[in-house]
């Protein structure tokens, strides 16, 4: 019996949601809507409408569907609303990031995607754009702080 419980928790930790889905490892499906739809996603403003018009906020534990799945799905949390942005700008030619944000009285982490464009940066959280156009990443972080969290965020992170 405890070798069952050992193994059933070495699975559950090997998929979950929590990490940080790795798009180095995500091969483009041969499906045809699928590459049409991302193909017109052409801005960060455009993928985030997309998300928006389309996918709901469910969240999940058990493991971070790559960028094809999200969209077959339908629904996700931020690590995927992030991940489906920075794949789809990726792919029509925009240099993103994914910043991992941690909270000062918190005991979670919220990822949102961020978008250089023109030589400035904007970024979306979940569906919602904000195209600030500001010169740095340290001041998305500091506009996401002070529009969402309330001075709470205590870190963050970001990812190539």
């Amino acid at each position: 019996m405890k070798k069952y419980i050992i193994i059933l928790i070495l699975i559950a930790l090997t998929l979950t949601g929590c990490g940080i889905y790795n798009l180095n490892s995500f091969i483009l499906p041969d499906d045809l809507e699928f590459i049409q739809t991302i193909e017109q996603l052409d801005t960060p403003e455009k993928i985030c409408q997309y998300m928006k018009e389309n996918f709901i906020y469910k969240a999940h534990y058990i493991y971070a569907p790559d960028p094809y799945t999200f969209w077959k799905i339908k629904k996700g949390d931020c690590n995927d609303f992030a991940t489906f942005g920075k794949f789809i700008a990726e792919y029509n030619g925009y240099k993103s990031y994914l910043a991992v944000i941690y909270f000062t009285n918190i005991k979670d982490t919220h990822i949102i995607a961020i978008y250089e464009e023109n030589g400035r940066y904007n970024y979306s959280s979940n569906w919602e754009y904000f195209p600030i156009a500001v010169e740095t990443i340290d001041k998305i972080i500091e506009h996401y702080n002070i529009y969402d969290y309330i001075n709470n965020v205590s870190r963050y992170e970001v990812i190539d």
